[in-house]
């Protein structure tokens, strides 16, 4: 496990290296793995913690390089992004209709499902576009809303707005300033800079929280 783990930090802070070598050894397939990790993070709930904000911004820079296609990139990964918080959602409303007890759904914690049904309170339906930038509370999201029973409808249009402005933000980003060469330079920690500026809403609730408790 220990090794696992190391291997999945180590992978994830060279995230662009390893990228480069997948696009090396499988070609276009690329595509379709980013495209898997992307639907994954957004619709299995168990998977909060495979990366979406630094694997955009990279896979932006590397489409600047001409290594990747960027329209191919934006559509693919906003179709990934669309149908996972789906698939989360419908697997919410799954729940919902068994009536079980949100805390005793296997492999997820309870205090995860509590601070994303805050961060949903507080700001409403907009939540799902919000939460689009905010790792963790990204996944668990759509599956809060349908557990709150809203309309899919609803959810649908948050849905598509909140894939099309993360996808293409974070694309863009990477595409204009992925290729400067002091961010080329220091590309890890800008990719560690993105998930710190990503999870600092979630923080600052957090630390909203305890001071109110």
């Amino acid at each position: 496990m220990e090794q696992l783990l190391a291997t999945f930090i180590a992978w994830f802070l060279h995230l662009d290296v390893h990228l480069v070598e997948l696009i090396e050894l499988h070609g276009n397939w690329v595509y379709l793995i980013l495209f898997l990790v992307i639907f994954i993070e957004t619709g299995v709930i168990v998977m909060p913690f495979l990366p979406g904000d630094s694997l955009l911004f990279i896979a932006g820079a590397l489409a600047a390089k001409g290594l990747l296609d960027p329209l191919t990139l934006c559509v693919l990964l906003f179709i990934a992004a669309v149908a996972g918080d789906s698939l989360n959602f419908s697997i919410g409303a799954w729940f919902r209709r068994k009536a079980l007890d949100t805390s005793k759904i296997p492999f997820v914690k309870a205090e995860h499902l509590q601070h994303t049904h805050d961060f949903f309170t507080k700001h409403g339906g907009k939540t799902i576009i919000l939460a689009r930038f905010v790792p963790i509370v990204r996944t668990f999201a759509p599956f809060v809303a349908a557990l709150g029973a809203m309309p899919r409808r609803v959810f649908l249009t948050y849905n598509v707005t909140g894939a099309f402005l993360w996808i293409g933000s974070l694309i863009a980003a990477g595409y204009l300033f992925g290729n400067i060469p002091w961010v080329s330079r220091n590309l890890t920690a800008v990719v560690m800079g993105i998930v710190v500026i990503s999870i600092l809403p979630a923080l600052a609730g957090w630390l909203r929280s305890r001071r109110l408790a």
